[in-house]
C-alpha cells in the first residue's frame, strides 16, 4: 500500500511496520504513542487515538508542516510537538513512545547514562525534560528542539520519549535502545539490593 505526498511516495508498510514492532515490544500500549514522517513541506502523523499495532491506512493523516488544514484536527495531538521538532532539527522521522522502564528512571533521575557497552555506545547520554504540562504543550514545543538538536532521544519526565531520526527504523532504533539501556539500569539496581544482605553477612549465593 503506497501514500502519495508532496515531495515523493512513502511507503505505508513502514508505519505499520514499526508501530506494531512498538506495541509487540512493550515501548507502546495498546492505543499510545505515535509516528511522524516529514516530507517537504508535508507531514505523515498518526491519527489521533489510534491503535499503533494494529495501523490501517486511514490512520496515516497527512497534513502541513507549517499550518494547518483540513486534516490537522484528526492527527495526533502531539502534533504541535511534531512540527517544532521538523523545523529545528534535520530529524526527517519522529517516533514518541511510552517504554516502561525509562518512565519509571525519568522519575528519579535528571539523565540516564547508560551502563552497559551498547547503550553508552549507542546513546551516551539521554537527558529528561521536566515539563509542568508533559502532554503537546506549547512548552514541549519550545524546550524538545533544542534537545534533539544535540541528542538522538530524549525524555519527558513521567511521559515518555521522543526520538528522532532520518527514517522511522533509525528513530525506533534510538528507542528500542533507550528501553533496553533502562532495563539494564533497573535490573543492575535490583540484583545490588538483593545482593547487599549477603555482603553484610560475608555470605554468596553459589550455584542454582
Amino acid at each position: 500500500t503506497r501514500l502519495t505526498v508532496t515531495g515523493g511516495v512513502f511507503m505505508f508498510k513502514d508505519f505499520q511496520r514499526f508501530g506494531r514492532d512498538l506495541f509487540l515490544a512493550g515501548l507502546n500500549n495498546s492505543h499510545s504513542g505515535n509516528l511522524s514522517v516529514r516530507r517537504g513541506d508535508k507531514i505523515l502523523i498518526t491519527r489521533r487515538g489510534s491503535m499503533l499495532g494494529n495501523l490501517a491506512e486511514q490512520d496515516i493523516i497527512e497534513t502541513g508542516l507549517y499550518k494547518n488544514d483540513e486534516k490537522s484536527s484528526l492527527a495526533s495531538t502531539e502534533i504541535g510537538v511534531h512540527r517544532s521538532i521538523y523545523m529545528g532539527t534535520p530529524a526527517l522521522a519522529i517516533v514518541h513512545a511510552h517504554p516502561v522502564h525509562a518512565i519509571a528512571l525519568s522519575l528519579l533521575e535528571d539523565q540516564i547514562i547508560p551502563i552497559d557497552a551498547e547503550g553508552a555506545y549507542l546513546l551516551k547520554r539521554i537527558p529528561v525534560l521536566e515539563a509542568v504540562n508533559p502532554i503537546g504543550s506549547k512548552e514541549l514545543e519550545e524546550k524538545l528542539p533544542p534537545l534533539l538538536k544535540e541528542y538522538k532521544i530524549a525524555l519527558v519526565r513521567g511521559h515518555g520519549s521522543f526520538a528522532a531520526g532520518q527514517n522511522l527504523e533509525e528513530a525506533y532504533h534510538w528507542t528500542s535502545s533507550l528501553e533496553n539501556a533502562c532495563r539494564i539500569i533497573y535490573l543492575h539496581r535490583t540484583l545490588r539490593a538483593l545482593d547487599r544482605p549477603a555482603e553484610k553477612t560475608g555470605a554468596r549465593a553459589t550455584g542454582c
